[in-house]
């Protein structure tokens, strides 16, 4: 592993622990600490998510223009400058323009993020690269939030500006280190088509669209189980953090290793296996509505394992497919389009938990027909695609 990889690693570590300290208090600092009624900070952040889709298309250009180094670093200041923006705020105005500046950095981020991972791996294929450092994210995330809650636990009100303060602080570290430490040998592409011809490229649409199906997973993940747990279920407080602490484990360190159990499988047979894990949960999720009461959190963690299993299988694969199918002069604005995939379902994630209010079981339903959707949709783009991104090694 090259000096620059491992620099890269280092820098999304403290990156990810900054960002489990504060990320999963964002809405409890605006509302406990800066006074923010919650109705009011939902939708400020929910406003700052929706001013980041704006970003990815920019992002895009100055990728394929000046770099992904550059581009990650620049990120970094924006979302230091916005968890700093946190701090000095006051009201419901000032908290809406610091989740714009945090969106929109976190948006910059991850637009450009893969092409940089990318990079730094050099001429071979992305899988475990992109493995490796979501193996890194994952655990150093989980760490974070560990560290946020001890902070919480012993220094009460005081304890969300310290998580703040050192957010921003490793955010800041994260960008010095990229700048002193990670070195890109690859020439950058400097012309050519730009946004339209990804707009042309109707197989890479699709396959943002079926991926963003699968995305719509993770986020309902995310914030629709606790919902599921605690409003629906009244199951205990505790149950959301262990089984997100649970996943975390197992992201952390399962990466790798579904890699080589699925190495005979082609990306596209990987991604539309990791859908199909996704349904599965659904369904199984679905199913603790019948379960007794006394075994619910025995059930409910082990369909935590399902959802891991269908994360670790499509993920780095997902990720590079589509680094492998844009091409080489474009690949920055192509990747950055990728990126809605997944930041579609991140806004579109709220709106599915609401229809908990319907039904308990109707989230579920349509969370697991969008998996199923991209099982059945990715088969066939897997022909659509360049035979060499789709299978590498094999074509």
């Amino acid at each position: 592993m090259t000096r620059s990889r491992i620099a890269l690693l280092c820098a999304l570590g403290i990156d990810n622990f900054g960002s489990g300290l504060f990320l999963p208090l964002a809405l409890v600092y605006v509302t406990e600490v800066v006074g923010v009624p919650l109705a009011v900070a939902g939708t400020a952040v929910t406003f700052g998510t929706v001013a980041g889709l704006a970003v990815p298309p920019l992002a895009g250009r100055l990728v394929d223009s000046v770099g992904p180094r550059a581009v990650v670093i620049g990120a970094q200041l924006l979302q230091a400058v916005g968890v700093s923006a946190y701090l000095v705020a006051d009201g419901a105005g000032p908290v809406v323009a610091a989740a714009i500046l945090l969106a929109a950095g976190q948006q910059l981020f991850y637009s450009c993020l893969f092409t940089l991972i990318a990079d730094v791996a050099g001429d071979v294929p992305k899988d475990r690269p992109f493995a490796e450092a979501g193996m890194v994210r994952a655990g150093c995330f989980g760490l974070g939030g560990l560290a946020g809650g001890a902070l919480l636990a012993s220094l009460g009100a005081a304890g969300y500006r310290i998580a703040l303060v050192l957010d921003a602080v490793t955010f800041f570290a994260a960008a010095v280190i990229l700048g002193l430490f990670v070195h890109l040998a690859r020439p950058r592409h400097r012309h050519g088509e730009g946004s339209a011809r990804v707009l042309r490229d109707r197989p890479y649409l699709t396959l943002i669209l079926f991926s963003g199906l699968f995305g719509l997973s993770l986020d309902f993940f995310l914030i629709g189980l606790p919902v599921f747990v605690l409003d629906r279920l009244h199951g205990p407080e505790w149950l959301p953090g262990v089984i997100v602490a649970l996943l975390t484990v197992l992201t952390a360190v399962g990466g790798t290793f579904a890699l080589r159990l699925t190495a005979r499988l082609t990306r596209i047979a990987a991604m539309r296996a990791g859908s199909a894990l996704f349904a599965a949960w659904c369904l199984v999720s679905a199913g603790v509505l019948l379960v007794p009461d006394d075994w619910r959190v025995v059930y409910l963690l082990v369909s935590t394992l399902v959802f891991a299993a269908g994360d670790l299988v499509f993920g780095p694969r997902s990720g590079a497919l589509a680094e492998a199918a844009a091409p080489p002069v474009a690949r920055g604005r192509y990747l950055a389009a990728y990126q809605y995939a997944f930041t579609v379902a991140q806004v579109l994630a709220p709106a599915v938990v609401a229809l908990f209010a319907v039904a308990d079981w109707l989230p579920w339903v349509v969370v697991g027909t969008c998996a199923c959707l991209a099982v059945a949709g990715l088969g066939p783009l897997g022909s659509r695609l360049p035979a060499s991104a789709v299978a590498p090694g094999r074509s």
